[in-house]
């Protein structure tokens, strides 16, 4: 049995699948993320708890909006300032007497969907969620690619390139991070963000939903936005893509929804490409929310 955890801000959602790869269990439960040893209590009393109804021990996988420091093992996270600093992998593997899995969510969904039938004869596949925030994470020949200091797929961190910059014009908003930098793609490129870039245009606050309903309405300030927001997508994607060159990108998230997307990325992204580059397939992802949950649990059966 494998059970995988997708830890976020406000809850942790549990799963257990079996050996067919079958989801057989569900349960969430909201994130202690001001007590560390309540939020170990959470994750042993959930691994115990299945562990006593399937007669067996899981192989437990754990996502988070973080990574492991590559050297002492500790997290960096800033959503769940519980486990901040701390060695969550090793304290959890102390408590349930087993070997823990642990990486970034973003990770997680990209394995989730690399590893869906439709996808596992693609050579690589990059996940990139457009959620709150924007992220990402590439997996090759079905393993998680994740670098030297578990950062490779850290797309959100990147800055914006200078084409973007000079497609936002004269009045360009310089946005900070949440990692203290300003100019990173994850104030751009997610779903806050492009709420942001609205209120800086039009001096107007809009939840994404409205300002997508009206760009359907033909209100032409949304149309405007989503018009420039449309090509500061695809300049960064172009961006990214000419670094990775995945085989297939599948896009998560609540901005991935929107339909538009998919339309225009195949058609402005191939000119900001090297001349020999052609644009991947970008697909929206199957699993959806359920992908983080699903793609720790597989960490246990990566190939090495």
């Amino acid at each position: 049995m494998y059970y995988g955890f997708d830890v976020g801000g406000t809850k942790i959602e549990f799963g257990a699948f079996n050996h067919k790869l079958e989801r057989v269990a569900t349960e969430r439960v909201p994130t202690p993320t001001d007590d560390y040893l309540l939020l170990l209590n959470t994750l042993t009393g959930l691994v115990e708890k299945y562990d006593q109804q399937f007669g067996c021990q899981g192989k437990v996988g754990l996502g988070l909006p973080g990574m492991e420091d590559a050297d002492d093992a500790s997290v960096l996270t800033v959503n769940i300032p519980s486990a901040n600093g701390q060695c969550l992998r090793a304290d959890l593997e102390t408590r349930i007497g087993r070997d823990v899995k642990i990486e970034n969510d973003a990770n997680c969904f990209a394995l989730s969907e690399a590893w869906d039938e439709e996808l596992t004869s693609a050579p690589s596949v990059m996940g990139l969620i457009l959620g709150t925030g924007f992220g990402g994470g590439l997996v090759y020949q079905g393993r998680i690619f994740s670098g030297r200091n578990h950062v490779a797929g850290e797309v959100g961190h990147m800055r914006l390139p200078i084409d973007a910059w000079f497609h936002l014009g004269e009045n360009a908003p310089l946005l900070g991070c949440g990692c203290g930098k300003k100019g990173c793609l994850d104030s751009y490129l997610s779903g806050r963000g492009f709420e942001l870039l609205y209120q800086h245009y039009y001096q107007e606050q809009k939840t994404a939903i409205d300002i997508i309903d009206a760009y359907y309405d033909g209100e032409r300030k949304a149309t405007e936005h989503v018009d420039r927001f449309m090509e500061l997508l695809a300049i960064c994607l172009a961006t990214i893509l000419t670094a990775a060159d995945p085989h297939v990108v599948a896009l998560g998230g609540g901005l991935s929804n929107f339909d538009l997307i998919y339309q225009e990325m195949p058609k402005r992204i191939p000119k900001y490409l090297l001349p020999v580059a052609k644009c991947p397939p970008i697909i929206r992802a199957k699993h959806g929310d359920s992908g983080g949950v699903r793609g720790a649990a597989f960490l246990n059966i990566m190939p090495s």
